[in-house]
C-alpha cells in the first residue's frame, strides 16, 4: 500500500473532523518509520476508534464491511489457506461462492496478501473489510488451539511440575505462558461463538474430552492428549482465582472475559474424578440471561396471565422446572422489568448468576451459616418491596418466604418439580400450613426449552404412520398440521437446530384453587381443576409450536410427553 493511499484516508479523516491536522502528521511521520499502517497508528495513539476507522475505509473504498464477531464462517473456508498465511497478513477466508473467496481483511489494499490467498487456494478474491482484532480472533479460534497445544507441549516436555507447595509458583508461571493462554482463550472464544451454554472439560483414563452444550445437547469440541489435562485445567483454576495445588476438594470460582464487543461471565466449578478433576464452565451472556418479558416465549394467553401475576404488589409467583429449563433467565427478566428508583429489589441466590444494576444481591453461603432462609430473615429487614430467592430447598425457607409474600412483599423463587400444579403439593409435602400458601400464592410457571428448527436449513416434513396415531391421541384432533425439520447444514453443526424457545404451563391461584389447596388436595386434583379453568399444559404448548413451524414433533416428545 502506498503513502498516498494512506494520506487519502488521513485527510478524509480529518475532513470528517474526527482527527486533527496534528494528529494526522504525527501518524504519518511514526508510519514512514516503523512502517505501520496509518489506521494502526492511529488507533494505537488513541486519536480514533477502530470502529470509526474501518467505517472511514468502508465509505472511502467502497469496500463492505463485515462483523465477524457475528459473521457465520465456513470452517472449512477458513481453513483453506495455511495458519502462518492467515497470521502474517492479518487475514481470514470467510466464504467461498464457486470459485470465488471472500477474504476478510484489516488492510484491503495489502495486494501482496491478496495475491499469496489467491496462489495458496486457486480461487478469485474478493476482499471485505474488518478489524485486526475480530480477524485475530477467528485465526486464533480456526487455528490457534492446535498450534498452542503443539507448542505448549513441546516447550514443556509434556510434563507438569509436581503439586507440592515448593512448585506452586513455578505451576503457576508454566500456565501463564502465552501458548496455554491462547489454548483456554480459544477453547472460550469458540463456544461463545457458537452460543454454547457450558463447556465441560472431563478427564478420561487415556485422554481429555472437551465438549460444549449448545441448544441443550452436549456436541464434541475437542480432544487433546491426556499431557494438556494439567495445564488446560490449571490455567482455568488460576483465572478463576481458585487453588491450582488443591485437587482433592471441589472448588468454585469465576472470572470474566471479552469475546467481541461483550463482556462474559464465566462460572466455574471443579470436581474431583478418578482420573483427575473435571472442570465446568458455565457461561453467563447478559443478553442471553436478561431478555424483555416480550422474549421470554410465553404465548399470547400465558403472556398476559404471567404479566398479571407481576403486576401485583403482594404475593409470591413460583417458576418449576429441571436445571437449565430457563429459570433464572425468567426470574431476571422479571425483577429487571420491575426495576425501578421507587423499588428496593434484593435477591438471595446461590450463585448469583449475573450482576445486575439497581438491584440487592446476596450471595448465599451455607458453610459460614448464610442460608436462604437466613439471608431472607435479615432481607425483610432491608424493607424490600421485591424480593427474589434463588430457591426453595426447606421447610424453614417456604415458610419465610410465605409468610413475607403475606406481609406486603411481591415473592419470586424456584422449586424443582415437573408441572405447576406439583409445586402447590410440594409446598405442603414441605410441611407448609395449607393457609399460608393459599393466602400468599399468585401463581405458579412452569417451563422447559425446546430446540428451534435452523433456518438456514428448514424444509418440509410429513408425519410417520405412527407419529400420526400419537399426535392424534395427544392433541385430541384429527387434523395434521403441517410440520417441519432442519435436514442440517453447517450453520447449525447438522443438527438441524438452532436456538431455544420456551414451552410453559401456568396455574393461577384463584379462588377454587385456593379451595383446594385448603383441602390439601393431590396435584392431580390440582391439575385437573387448572385444565378446567383453561390450563394450556406444556405439551399442548410445545405442539402448538410445532404446529407454527418452530419445532419438531420429536423435539416436543423429548422435552414434554413424559410429563
Amino acid at each position: 500500500m502506498t503513502i498516498f493511499y494512506h494520506t487519502r484516508v488521513g485527510n478524509y479523516l480529518m475532513e470528517a473532523g474526527v482527527i486533527s491536522k496534528g494528529q494526522l502528521n504525527l501518524a504519518l511521520k511514526e508510519q514512514r518509520l516503523t512502517k505501520k499502517r496509518l489506521g494502526q497508528i492511529l488507533v494505537e495513539k488513541g486519536f480514533v476508534t477502530e470502529e470509526k476507522f474501518i467505517e472511514t475505509l468502508e465509505k472511502l473504498l467502497g469496500i463492505p464491511y463485515v462483523n465477524l464477531y457475528s459473521y457465520d464462517i465456513d470452517p472449512e473456508v477458513a481453513t483453506s489457506i495455511p495458519a502462518f498465511l492467515a497470521r502474517r497478513h492479518h487475514v481470514i477466508p470467510i466464504q467461498k461462492q464457486e470459485n470465488k473467496i471472500i477474504l476478510a481483511m484489516a488492510d484491503p489494499l495489502n495486494v501482496i496478501a491478496i495475491d499469496d490467498v489467491a496462489m495458496s487456494t486457486g480461487a478469485e478474491i474478493e476482499t471485505v473489510i474488518s478489524t485486526e482484532k475480530s480477524i485475530d480472533q477467528a485465526i486464533d479460534q480456526f487455528f490457534g488451539l492446535k498450534e498452542s497445544m503443539e507448542e505448549t507441549l513441546q516447550d514443556r516436555g509434556t510434563k507438569m511440575p509436581e503439586e507440592d507447595e515448593a512448585k506452586k509458583l513455578e505451576q503457576r508461571a508454566i500456565v501463564e505462558e502465552a501458548p496455554i493462554v491462547r489454548v483456554v482463550n480459544s477453547i472460550i472464544h469458540q463456544a461463545v461463538s457458537e452460543g454454547a451454554s457450558d463447556i465441560h472439560i472431563e478427564p478420561l483414563k487415556k485422554g481429555l474430552r472437551i465438549r460444549m452444550r449448545i441448544d441443550g445437547v452436549l456436541h464434541e469440541l475437542m480432544k487433546p492428549p491426556k499431557d494438556a489435562q494439567p495445564l488446560i485445567i490449571s490455567r482455568i483454576k488460576i483465572m478463576a482465582g481458585m487453588d491450582i495445588a488443591e485437587r482433592r476438594l471441589p472448588q468454585d470460582g469465576r472470572f470474566q472475559v471479552n469475546v467481541g464487543f461483550k463482556e462474559i461471565n464465566i462460572r466455574v466449578s471443579a470436581l474431583p474424578t478418578i482420573f483427575g478433576e473435571k472442570i465446568v464452565l458455565r457461561i453467563l451472556d447478559k443478553e442471553r440471561i436478561v431478555l424483555p418479558l416480550g422474549s421470554l416465549g410465553f404465548n399470547s394467553y400465558n403472556e398476559k396471565t404471567y404479566r398479571r401475576f407481576i403486576e401485583n404488589t403482594a404475593g409470591m409467583v413460583l417458576v418449576t422446572g429441571p436445571a437449565g429449563c430457563g429459570k433464572t433467565t425468567t426470574l431476571y427478566s422479571t425483577i429487571n422489568y420491575l426495576n425501578a428508583l421507587e423499588k428496593n429489589i434484593i435477591t438471595a441466590e446461590d450463585p448469583v448468576e449475573y450482576h445486575l444494576d439497581g438491584i440487592n444481591q446476596v450471595q448465599v453461603n451455607s458453610r459460614i451459616g448464610l442460608s436462604f432462609a437466613a439471608a431472607l430473615r435479615t432481607i425483610l429487614r432491608q424493607d424490600p418491596n421485591v424480593i427474589m430467592v434463588g430457591e426453595i430447598r426447606d421447610r424453614e425457607t417456604a415458610e419465610i418466604a410465605t409468610r413475607a409474600a403475606l406481609t406486603g412483599h411481591l415473592v419470586f423463587s424456584t422449586l424443582h418439580t415437573n408441572d405447576a400444579p406439583r409445586a402447590i403439593s410440594r409446598l405442603l409435602d414441605m410441611g407448609v400450613e395449607s393457609f399460608l400458601i393459599a393466602s400468599s400464592l399468585i401463581g405458579v410457571v412452569a417451563q422447559r426449552l425446546v430446540r428451534l428448527i435452523c433456518e438456514h436449513c428448514k424444509e418440509e416434513h410429513t408425519f410417520t404412520p405412527d407419529q400420526k396415531r400419537l399426535f392424534r391421541q395427544l392433541s385430541g384432533s384429527d387434523i395434521l398440521p403441517q410440520i417441519y425439520r432442519g435436514r442440517g447444514c453447517r450453520h447449525c453443526n447438522q443438527t438441524g437446530y438452532k436456538g431455544r424457545i420456551a414451552i410453559h404451563e401456568i396455574v393461577a391461584v384463584d379462588s377454587r384453587t385456593k379451595e383446594l389447596i385448603l383441602e390439601r388436595a393431590t396435584a392431580d386434583e390440582l391439575r385437573k381443576a387448572a385444565l378446567e379453568r383453561g390450563m394450556i399444559t406444556m405439551l399442548q404448548d410445545g405442539l402448538n409450536r410445532m404446529a407454527d413451524g418452530l419445532t419438531t414433533f420429536d423435539e416436543v416428545l423429548r422435552v414434554a410427553y413424559s410429563l
